[in-house]
Parts: C-alpha cells; sequence; structure tokens
C-alpha cells in the first residue's frame, strides 16, 4: 500500500511538470521519497515508454497508469439545492471535481453532478452543514474522502470556488467514464499543447 502512494505522489509531480525540468533528485525531494526508490519507478515508467528521464512522453498513458494503481476512495451522497452558491460560501477545505470543475474549467459537460474532494477529519462538519440545507442521500453532491492534503494544496481557486489541479481532473473524468470522456480526451490535448508550448 505504502508503495502505491509514493507511486502516486512520483505521478502526480510528472502530470505537474510534464516538460522534464525536474531533476530525479528534485523529484524525489517533492514527493518525499528516497532517490533510489524514485530512480526505480522511474526506470519502470521508462519502460513502458510513458516518460524520457523525467519528461512525460505520453500524458494519457501515464493517467492510465495513476488510475490502475489507484485505490477507490470513500462517497457520501447528498443533494443540496444551488450547490456551487453552497460550496462559495463554505469555510471548509474542498476541491470540486469532475463535471463541475470540468464546466467551470473547460465548459463542456453540463454539471448535473457536484463532486467534491473532502477531508476525512472535516466529514462531519460536512455533513452537519449540509443538513441546515439539504438531504442525505443518492443526489446532486458527492463528497470524496481525500488521501492526503495535496488535493487541496494543488487545487485553484476560480470564480470564488475551489477546483482540482487540472491533472487530477484528468485523472477522475477518465475514471468517471461515459460521456466525462470527451471532455477528457479535449482537456487532454488543451492541457499537452498548453504544456509543450
Amino acid at each position: 500500500m505504502m508503495r502505491n502512494i509514493k507511486n502516486l505522489k512520483i505521478i502526480k509531480i510528472l502530470l505537474n511538470n510534464p516538460d522534464g525540468s525536474l531533476t530525479k533528485y528534485k523529484l524525489s525531494k517533492i514527493s518525499n521519497t528516497s532517490i533510489a526508490w524514485t530512480i526505480q519507478f522511474l526506470r519502470k515508467l521508462e519502460n513502458e515508454g510513458i516518460i524520457e528521464k523525467t519528461k512525460v512522453i505520453d500524458v494519457n498513458k501515464l493517467i492510465d497508469y495513476y488510475i490502475k494503481i489507484d485505490k477507490k476512495y470513500e462517497q457520501y451522497y447528498f443533494h443540496i439545492s444551488n450547490p456551487l452558491d453552497f460550496f462559495k460560501t463554505t469555510n471548509l477545505d474542498y476541491a470540486l471535481t469532475t463535471y463541475a470543475a470540468e464546466n467551470i474549467i473547460n465548459h463542456h459537460l453540463f454539471p448535473h453532478k457536484f463532486q467534491a474532494y473532502i477531508s476525512k477529519e472535516d466529514y462531519v462538519k460536512w455533513k452537519d452543514l449540509i443538513l441546515t440545507k439539504g438531504l442525505i442521500g443518492n443526489g446532486n453532491v458527492v463528497l470524496i474522502i481525500s488521501k492526503g492534503k495535496d488535493v487541496f494544496k494543488e487545487s485553484n481557486k476560480i470564480n470564488e470556488l475551489k477546483v482540482v489541479s487540472i491533472p487530477q481532473l484528468l485523472i477522475d473524468l477518465k475514471k468517471e467514464g461515459g460521456v466525462c470522456i470527451e471532455a477528457y480526451n479535449i482537456l487532454l490535448n488543451k492541457y499537452v499543447r498548453q504544456k509543450r508550448n
């Protein structure tokens, strides 16, 4: 399990810095893994044709690799009227993803479902807050328990809303599947073009 967490961290850092500008040593420091571990994992990715040194050659394959080793997340379902207004007014940490995040960033998907990462420690506070304005059960809001604080550190604030980083959004769109795949492909092409220029 620990090995997957280390590898997931390395992949996320590579996705956020795909241009090869990071040294292996710097990547090791940022990911908080040993240099030996980092080199061994990078070699594995290089042998699969995904990276060259620390430069990402195939972002799509790297995302697939991440999804393959990532575990399922705890999720809780609620219904709230005007979810975006609700998220704008909360002081609790969160990061919107999939439909809502993609709509804010790229305007391709209709946000019928509002998925957001939250920390496990904050779940009871979220539940209590939601119950003042909404209902528990299969609704339009899905709270996903994050595996650490990185998803919040990497998030961006857009129009008063906290949104996951582009690499995290790409991962989540691909995991979601269905209509999200078309949005994933559009965003992936845009992201790869931006990072190469």
